[in-house]
């Protein structure tokens, strides 16, 4: 009888004990939980950048066949550059057309001269006069050869793979200057304000470079060179063009020398375009 009683006594003992440390046993395991979920929280999540257009771009990093990627690369960009091209060249004929009549001394019909107003505003030509504001224009309004447009696009995008290209559709690298206006840089500088310009279609971006080329002060040597080699009758010969692109990127005549040199190393991918800038 004793013993059962010291027996009890010491259960009795050891649930006291237990009921007194139970409450801080609790706590630990409590602190122990939150702090690995604490530590889950803070793990950084990072959320993959997505398209800003709907275009079902082509997967150029995958490509591991280099000639295959650059025939995939060019054949995805070219449709577009030959329809601004075409586009371009057929405003050029209307103004050729309407110069032959202002020499022959002949009288320019209404439609003509709101043409020639329209064109000048959207190749920013200030001439007042009509036979000056012709001449500017035709400096101005005149394609590109197509290798040439290909050749920067590839240099520019690194063939589709960079994140401008697959996020923005811009090939050519050409910036904008208003907020929203499309993908922050993450090396630009602090006091910088330029985004990289952000396109819904591979028919913008390259209408958007091609009148970048033809409206942009910077390019204007471009322009001279074309016009020169037009009115030598000459043909617009690409590695001659890209002489007058050394303000395009801030490596100067070693930019120019590169795209020289990738039109020379994918000559054989380039089919010769005939009637466009003969």
């Amino acid at each position: 009888m004793i013993k059962l009683r010291i027996v009890l006594l010491v259960i009795l003992s050891f649930i006291f004990l237990y009921s007194l440390l139970y409450p801080f046993i609790q706590q630990d395991e409590s602190e122990i939980d939150a702090s690995k979920d604490s530590t889950i929280s803070k793990e950084p999540v990072i959320e993959k950048e997505q398209p800003l257009h709907n275009v079902n771009l082509p997967d150029f990093s995958a490509i591991k066949n280099v000639k295959t990627k650059k025939r995939q690369f060019f054949n995805f960009i070219e449709p577009a550059v030959n329809k601004e091209n075409n586009h371009i060249m057929s405003l050029r004929k209307q103004l050729l057309a309407i110069k032959s009549k202002v020499v022959n001394g002949e009288t320019i019909e209404q439609n003509e001269f709101d043409f020639i107003q329209q064109l000048s505003k959207e190749y920013r030509v200030n001439a007042k006069e009509t036979n000056k504001q012709i001449n500017a224009l035709l400096t101005k309004v005149d394609v590109i050869p197509k290798a040439l447009v290909l050749v920067q696009a590839a240099n520019e995008s690194a063939w589709g793979t960079s994140r401008f290209a697959r996020i923005g559709l811009n090939f050519f690298g050409v910036w904008c200057f208003t907020e929203g206006c499309g993908m922050v840089p993450n090396s630009r500088d602090e006091d910088a304000d330029h985004e990289v310009a952000a396109y819904t279609s591979v028919k913008q971006a390259v209408k958007r470079y091609l009148h970048n080329i033809n409206t942009n002060s910077a390019y204007s040597v471009f322009r001279n060179i074309r016009k020169n080699l037009r009115d030598n009758q000459q043909p617009l010969v690409p590695e001659v063009l890209a002489t007058g692109l050394i303000p395009y990127s801030e490596r100067g005549s070693d930019y120019v020398e590169e795209i020289t040199d990738m039109l020379r190393h994918n000559q054989g991918y380039f089919v010769p375009e005939v009637g466009i800038i003969d």
